[in-house]
């Protein structure tokens, strides 16, 4: 019972986590395409402090895709 249990429960977690991950890439492409708008940005870098907080991505995973993000942000600013 306890083996099943798990499974079931591994199956739900798997769902979750693919649906944050399947999120948060679509906000990163989104602002990657849409890179001169604010608020795009901040989006996506919600969704991947989110992924962080749930455990789905690595911190330095995530720092390193938002650090690419605002350098390319603030190049489209500045030129």
């Amino acid at each position: 019972m306890p083996a099943e249990k798990t499974l079931r429960s591994q199956k739900k977690r798997a769902i979750n986590n693919k649906i944050t991950r399947t999120y948060t890439r679509s906000r990163l492409k989104i602002a990657s395409e849409a890179i001169e708008s604010e608020a795009n940005v901040k989006s996506a870098i919600s969704a991947l402090d989110r992924a962080v907080s749930k455990g789905i991505i690595h911190k330095n995973n995530a720092a390193r895709k938002k650090s690419r993000l605002l350098k390319k942000f603030n190049q489209s600013i500045n030129s």
